[in-house]
């Protein structure tokens, strides 16, 4: 398969959930399709009320997927998520029961409620794709995709994400407030809550796999953009404002992306642009900033250090 002939129903799909359900919030879901694409997760930081389990919702209704729920709160423990061994009484022994976690589309609702003891439960399913469970490892479906929301962390009742845990994050961005004459429309029709639950899928799981098998194998990424790659994570690693600059595993996250949004533009290569679009969206949350410069806006401070680095001659 081409990228050419793997990329329609994925196309398809956007065109659907973005003209028919999800108009204005174009861009959100595209990040979202991308981490799909990549076997990655995404998590969004926004204020509660502007859409953000309404998309996961669509991608999981547009594809067919299995979709699971997580409401974090601050009882919440690792079983709920993970599930738990449960005495079997007729047949004399424990049997496990599956939690939300074994799903397509894992929805963790306001994940920065939960305890930092229970965010760490999802540490080896976000990276290995399987859950230990009293000693007993299990594989978790494939694809496998963490929809992660989070509320400002200056609101009441929340826990800052580790930063091992953001790190398994592929993507973090935010949803905004619709522009004005679409929010009237969405004020006038009530809602798409109702609609979700009729879309009709127009993708499949074989064809998210062949679509993410296509991006990682047959989306050329030339030595020029490794290069420009390279650049931009080393900037970061020497620049004043940041502590810590980005990793090893950033950069090969970038070159994922940078692949998944070319494979989405119907293009078998990846051009400098398609990094440079990556950029805020891969990196802001991995970045560690001075304790002087901590309420810094990160995505501001790489879009200033992207203006430095002279995009690769195509």
């Amino acid at each position: 398969m081409t990228p050419s002939s793997t990329n329609r129903s994925m196309i398809a799909m956007l065109d659907t959930l973005i003209g028919e359900y999800l108009q204005g919030k174009d861009d959100v879901l595209r990040l979202a399709l991308i981490a799909l694409l990549t076997g990655g997760h995404i998590l969004i930081e926004d204020l509660p009320g502007l859409g953000k389990t309404t998309i996961a919702l669509s991608l999981a209704g547009s594809t067919g997927l299995s979709f699971g729920r997580v409401q974090c709160t601050s009882d919440l423990l690792p079983s709920d998520i993970t599930g738990l061994s449960v005495f079997n009484r007729e047949e004399g022994r424990f049997t496990f029961m599956p939690g939300p976690i074994f799903s397509n589309i894992v929805l963790l609702d306001e994940i920065n409620r939960a305890m930092p003891r229970t965010q760490s439960a999802m540490l080896e399913a976000m990276e290995e794709r399987r859950v230990t469970v009293e000693g007993v490892t299990y594989p978790l479906p494939d694809p496998f995709l963490v929809f992660a929301t989070q509320n400002p962390s200056d609101q009441s009742g929340t826990f800052p994400l580790p930063e091992s845990q953001l790190d398994r994050f592929l993507i973090c961005t935010g949803i905004g407030y619709p522009p004005e004459i679409m929010e009237k429309r969405i004020i006038a029709g009530g809602g798409i809550r109702e609609r979700i639950c009729e879309i009709t899928p127009v993708a499949t799981a074989a064809d998210i796999l062949a679509a993410r098998f296509a991006v990682a194998h047959e989306v050329y990424l030339s030595d020029r953009v490794v290069d420009y790659i390279h650049s931009v994570v080393a900037a970061t690693r020497c620049h004043g404002m940041i502590q810590t600059g980005l990793s090893t595993r950033a950069a090969i996250n970038l070159a994922q992306a940078a692949r998944a949004s070319a494979f989405l533009a119907g293009r078998d290569f990846v051009a400098p642009e398609d990094v440079k679009g990556m950029v805020v969206a891969v990196c802001a949350h991995r970045l560690m900033m001075r304790p002087e410069h901590d309420t810094a806006d990160r995505g501001e401070v790489l879009r200033e250090l992207l203006a430095d680095i002279a995009l690769p001659l195509a």
